[in-house]
């Protein structure tokens, strides 16, 4: 009999995005997978690579208590009616509810991936409902046949000061993973123009405002020469920007706002600078991998999960978060020293290979569930 592995994301466009080869590679493996998300269009798709669909009443950013209750009643019925034998929830929410529905349900073996915790742990001192969440958290993994993946150092301190998890619990894999032959090096193409590209959603706390301000502090010197490309759709984030917001900062040709974009392979191999200046609380931006995979030179912030896609001087630089005088002091280097962006660049394809290869993320995913089943079997 197949084993039941079921994957619980916010989104269905989110696991399409970040764990389609996990699943693609657990059906050729034999697992009966199926994937638990609110649909927004894209569950054909993911039957598609072989595996089922649940639609989840989720709000991914509500805080309505009742509403989330529902969601952790929802799923506990789903894994009480299905028996998975591994439950993987993806994402901080779907951990939160996920892990305290397999724990109801008695789901034997359990996976939870902190792919970022958000602004609501990027203080110095937690909340009183930052701590909450993670005594919540806490309480679903105090059993037998539970790991946790982490994307960076800096959540897993936290997870294990704040005794949520063991070591014995711990995994990590640093991102989501790239594909290197999908995303190939790219030499930097040379242009009457140069191009400096930023990738996110357009949130606040991912460090648009502060761009902007950098790149109008450079605008006397490059304005003729540069273009700033923000690249992303809005969002429902509480925190987002408005499109009549994005509008105002952006003059459409120093500064554009791209929207939503299915290309960025092909931007990121004409642009010549990703910055990213971001003080939210990240995994490791997946933005930030894919520019490391293409070859190039990054501008980011010393901030969770940023930091560990850049090693400062050798594929990029690593600035104050908040601070667009020093952002643009960097990208003002950058801009004006062809050589040194090549070689950044070629230095950031090498730590693509050495950190961010999807065959390896994928191959450690699988290590994962297979130690799983066979722990729970026994």
């Amino acid at each position: 009999m197949a084993r039941r592995l079921f994957i619980v994301v916010n989104k269905d466009s989110f696991l399409l995005s970040h764990r389609r080869e996990v699943v693609e590679s657990a059906v050729r493996r034999g697992y009966d997978v199926t994937v638990v998300a609110k649909e927004t269009g894209h569950s054909d798709e993911i039957v598609a690579l072989g595996a089922k669909f649940i639609p989840l009443d989720i709000n991914p950013t509500g805080m309505n208590v009742l509403q989330e209750l529902r969601t952790c009643r929802l799923l506990w019925r789903l894994f009480r009616r299905h028996r998975p034998d591994v439950v993987h929830n993806v994402g901080l929410k779907t951990i939160l509810w996920g892990g305290l529905a397999c724990r109801l349900a008695r789901v034997k073996g359990v996976v939870h991936s902190v792919s970022g915790l958000g602004m609501m742990f990027s203080g110095e001192r937690l909340s009183m409902m930052a701590r909450g969440i993670l005594f919540a958290i806490g309480m679903g993994c105090r059993r037998r046949g539970v790991r946790v993946i982490f994307q960076n150092n800096d959540d897993k301190q936290l997870f294990l000061d704040r005794r949520v998890v063991t070591q014995q619990q711990c995994c990590f894999i640093k991102g989501s993973g790239v594909d290197l032959e999908r995303y190939p090096y790219v030499p930097p193409t040379a242009s009457e123009k140069l191009y400096v590209i930023f990738t996110a959603r357009m949130v606040k706390e991912k460090g648009v405002l502060v761009l902007v301000d950098a790149a109008n502090r450079l605008r006397d010197k490059y304005g003729k020469s540069v273009e700033f490309w923000l690249c992303g759709g809005l969002s429902d984030n509480p925190l987002a920007l408005s499109k009549q917001e994005m509008e105002s900062l952006c003059d459409g040709e120093y500064i554009k706002w791209l929207g939503h974009r299915t290309d960025v392979m092909e931007l990121l191999a004409r642009a010549h600078i990703v910055a990213f200046p971001s003080y939210y609380r990240e995994g490791v931006p997946k933005s930030l991998i894919e520019a490391t995979a293409v070859g190039r030179p990054i501008v980011t912030t010393d901030s969770v999960g940023c930091r560990d896609a850049v090693e400062d001087g050798y594929n990029g630089f690593v600035v104050p978060a908040r601070n667009a005088e020093v952002l643009a002091e960097r990208l003002d280097v950058l801009l004006s020293d062809a050589a040194l962006r090549e070689r950044m660049g070629i230095n950031g394809r090498e730590y693509a290979e050495r950190h961010f290869s999807l065959a390896k993320v994928v191959e450690k995913h699988m290590e994962i569930y297979d130690s799983l089943t066979e722990e729970v079997a026994k």
